[in-house]
């Protein structure tokens, strides 16, 4: 065929998929050999392996929905579709942390003390750096909704100020994060209460990672001139990810950190 008779984007062969199932397999087992024999030179193969993948996938899909104009609406709708089902299998990921959490602590076990928090363990004040971080992702909803209002008016200066704000917010909530973990009084191995709570906190300090670069590719493409009022569905994806990193805190806030305190 020489012409294209239909919207579709019909994708070219991509070695990106597979350079990235290798890379989470080499990070994974790196990760297992780091725990088991201190020697982090896999999972570090693997990290930049995955860093060469993503940044080459992205060039790729950018290369395709901004200069090339594959990114038709119907394309666009098949785009809004996978992200919704990805959201979706995410919210269930994170159910299985909760369903732990609540499965061990409506009813401790004879084992655990009776009670939550199981015997030994002093539990994190709710009303220190857990509300503060509360605050800061709060914060980067209102400044994430800021700049997605300022794209659809054409504001660009303001859709920049408001990104690189929501960008700060993320990178502070990580630091604060990382400081509350090195000062816990308990590990991931002090039982059922320490798992829960390095698991879910951990995995949503990760997802937090992955949307503020999320963020941060939107904010380098905005400088560049790639998001028009209606043609912007790269940082609308990203904004869906952040509120949802948000929701998800909240849920982790009044459950682990508040009610389980």
């Amino acid at each position: 065929m020489t012409r294209q008779m239909h919207p579709f984007h019909m994708v070219d062969p991509s070695p990106w998929p597979l350079t990235g199932a290798i890379a989470a397999l080499l990070m994974t087992s790196g990760l297992a050999i780091w725990f088991h024999f201190h020697t982090t030179i896999l999972m570090s193969l693997g990290l930049i392996l995955l860093v060469l993948t993503v940044y080459q996938w992205w060039r790729d899909v950018i290369r395709e929905g901004t200069f090339q104009g594959h990114h038709t609406f119907p394309v666009q709708k098949g785009l809004r579709y996978g992200m919704i089902l990805f959201i979706t299998s995410e919210v269930l990921f994170f159910l299985g942390f909760f369903w732990a959490f609540y499965h061990s602590s409506l009813a401790p076990t004879p084992e655990l003390g009776g009670h939550w928090p199981p015997t030994g363990i002093t539990a994190l004040d709710p009303f220190e750096v857990p509300l503060l971080n509360t605050a800061i992702l709060l914060a980067s909803g209102v400044t994430v909704t800021w700049a997605h209002h300022s794209i659809m008016e054409e504001k660009r200066k303001q859709a920049i100020q408001a990104l690189t704000l929501t960008i700060i917010l993320g990178v502070y909530f990580t630091a604060l994060q990382a400081m509350e973990y090195n000062e816990a009084p308990f590990t991931i191995a002090d039982g059922v209460y320490g798992a829960t709570f390095f698991v879910a906190t951990g995995f949503h300090g990760l997802h937090v990672i992955i949307g503020t670069t999320f963020l941060a590719i939107c904010l380098l493409r905005q400088v560049q001139y790639h998001f028009t009022s209606n043609h912007h569905f790269g940082f609308e994806a990203a904004a869906w990810y952040w509120h949802f990193v948000d929701v998800v805190w909240l849920f982790l806030y009044v459950s682990i950190y508040w009610w389980g305190s």
